[in-house]
């Protein structure tokens, strides 16, 4: 698990078997001149989807799908009527029209060039948005899974977005989760930053299009300050779904300082005394640090870090192959950090770090309890805090997930994550989901008002009062 452990609520809720059927999908959405949005649909034995003059969407020969406002499923400025060349470029007398194109594809391997390149083009804020990442989940978690979903819109052939999807069947129809899992600190559909919530609009009508009924929307853990996060709620409304935000965890980091010594220097007297004091102990001892980047001994580090780890308090891993993926993609790509005690030749406590474009994020921290009275995990810690702040020269440095109270003697800043959840109130499940919602908010809300109350109540405990 991530540094601090799953996530709480939904953001740590597993979905449920996947199933249904794989194909491949792709629609055009261009803006006539009459103000009528057309959605061609082109896929094996597909016919046309038209947004028509009242947003009535109708498949022939199928019963007609939710009602959205045309206006609303083409590029903002759109307008209709006598000024609906406001959104066309006339050159030479010839008109053209702004087409989005949504490709949907079944796995990461399937993932075109250019699609890879916008994604690793969104790492450079963080490693858990690019391709490599993708790469590795699918093929140690999603293997053969047939909800996995990657959608790409494009506009005029660009790519816009990318949004990583699961779907997975429920009673009363189908449910999308964000392609996360435990693993997952942080999840983000990579957008242009230019992109607008109408810009989407395309790409749910594909959403619901290909899952009949589709009930609920689940995305999570978020970046609430995020372009994405603002834009997904504000697309999900104007679909006429019904979103609500929740708390995922919280997130220390720390705005690194010049050099470490300077970091060092700003900790707590009892931090810097158990540095120094332990590892001149584990030193007496027959300790030894080791970092190891890449090379010949890293399967020797990934087999160490694996021992530490079923050492440890933490559970089993329940994809083995996960972890050893993961440090030897970030190995490829000069990214990893993996810290290593060693005691008389045992490992006795491993991390792993990914560090890339200025951050570095602890991932992964395990120690063996046995010798926990060496506090090992401190000194690893310690070891790479000044790899990454002098050698590395990294601007941040991330915990990830949990508000644990260890990180609070490391980090200096705390910031939170979030999730959407949104309803669709035209599908039962989504009905249903939507009622449990509301119930839960309002328990939740009325619980809080009895406890504030009962705060203002004074209860009488002498006699006198008794008797008044």
């Amino acid at each position: 698990m991530a540094a601090g452990g799953a996530a709480p609520g939904r953001c740590a809720r597993a979905a449920p078997h996947a199933g249904g059927r794989l194909r491949a999908l792709h629609v055009s959405l261009a803006a006539g001149r009459s103000g009528t949005a057309v959605l061609c649909a082109e896929t094996r034995g597909c016919t046309g989807l038209a947004l028509g003059q009242h947003g009535a969407v109708r498949l022939p020969g199928r019963r007609p799908l939710s009602p959205e406002p045309a206006a609303s499923a083409v590029s903002p400025g759109f307008k209709r009527g006598a000024d609906d060349m406001a959104d066309f470029d006339c050159c030479a007398g010839a008109v053209v029209s702004v087409a989005h194109q949504v490709q949907v594809l079944a796995s990461a391997a399937l993932l075109p060039a250019d699609v890879r390149a916008f994604l690793d083009r969104a790492e450079q804020d963080n490693v858990e948005f690019g391709s490599a990442w993708y790469d590795n989940l699918c093929q140690t978690v999603f293997s053969g899974d047939a909800g996995v979903r990657f959608y790409v819109l494009r506009t005029d052939s660009t790519v816009r977005a990318v949004l990583p999807l699961l779907a997975r069947r429920a009673p009363g129809g189908w449910q999308l989760y964000s392609l996360s899992n435990f693993y997952t600190t942080l999840y983000q559909p990579v957008m242009d930053p230019t992109l607008q919530a109408a810009d989407l609009l395309p790409l749910l009508h594909t959403l619901r299009r290909e899952f009949p009924w589709l009930g609920s929307f689940n995305l999570s853990p978020m970046d609430l300050d995020g372009h994405p996060y603002r834009i997904l709620l504000g697309a999900l409304r104007l679909a006429g779904w019904l979103p609500y935000e929740f708390f995922c965890h919280g997130n220390w980091y720390h705005l690194a300082e010049p050099s470490w010594a300077e970091y060092l220097a700003a900790r707590s007297g009892s931090l810097r005394s158990t540095v120094k004091r332990m590892g001149k102990k584990f030193a007496a001892d027959g300790g030894v640090l080791e970092l190891v980047t890449a090379g010949p001994t890293l399967e020797q580090a990934i087999q160490a870090y694996q021992q530490v780890y079923a050492g440890s308090w933490k559970r089993p891993e329940p994809y083995a192959g996960f972890m050893p993926g993961l440090i030897r993609s970030c190995a490829r790509q000069g990214q990893l950090r993996l810290g290593l005690a060693r005691l008389k030749g045992v490992p006795v406590a491993a991390q792993v770090w990914i560090v890339a474009h200025g951050r570095a994020a602890i991932y992964k921290v395990a120690y063996h309890e046995d010798y926990k009275q060496y506090a090992a995990g401190t000194l690893v810690t310690a070891l790479l805090m000044e790899q990454v702040i002098d050698v590395d020269r990294v601007k941040e440095i991330d915990y990830l997930i949990g508000d644990d109270a260890y990180k609070k003697t490391w980090m200096a800043h705390r910031r939170e994550r979030w999730g959407i959840i949104a309803y669709n109130p035209r599908s039962p499940r989504g009905l249903i989901g939507l009622a449990r919602e509301i119930a839960a908010r309002n328990a939740k809300l009325w619980l809080q008002r009895w406890r504030s109350w009962r705060q203002t109540v004074t209860v009488p405990t002498t006699k006198q009062g008794l008797k008044q």
